[in-house]
């Protein structure tokens, strides 16, 4: 668990490092703001779930970073397919993002089994 504390929280400082280094127009701040939002959203509802009352608490906690890590991807793509950013820091963002979306699909997958 201390592991994924981290690296949600280093997903979240490389997600305001790269939202700072947008460009300053209109496009940039609605798409930028939203990534912020659901970038960070990450870290802060993985602790809330580490942190679950019951094991049906749990379940909707993760579910509820998985959208938010999901989400992460949709903004990034939009940001890399129209070209707004570098393209090397926002791959690697977007990596990030997949694999945070994958292992928190396979632990909500899983809770559903165990149950």
């Amino acid at each position: 668990m201390q592991d994924l504390k981290s690296r949600t929280k280093k997903f979240a400082l490389d997600i305001i490092k790269f939202v700072l280094s947008l460009p300053k127009n209109p496009v940039c701040n609605t798409l930028g703001n939203q990534l912020l939002r659901a970038g960070t959203s990450v870290g802060a509802n993985y602790r809330a779930a580490s942190r679950a009352k019951s094991k049906a608490d749990f379940n909707y906690k993760i579910k509820v970073v998985e959208e938010e890590s999901d989400e992460s991807i949709y903004w990034l793509e939009l940001i890399i397919e129209s070209g707004l950013a570098d393209s090397n820091s926002s791959v690697v963002l977007l990596k990030e993002a997949d694999e945070l979306t994958a292992i928190f699909s396979s632990i909500s997958i899983k809770n559903k089994i165990d149950r």
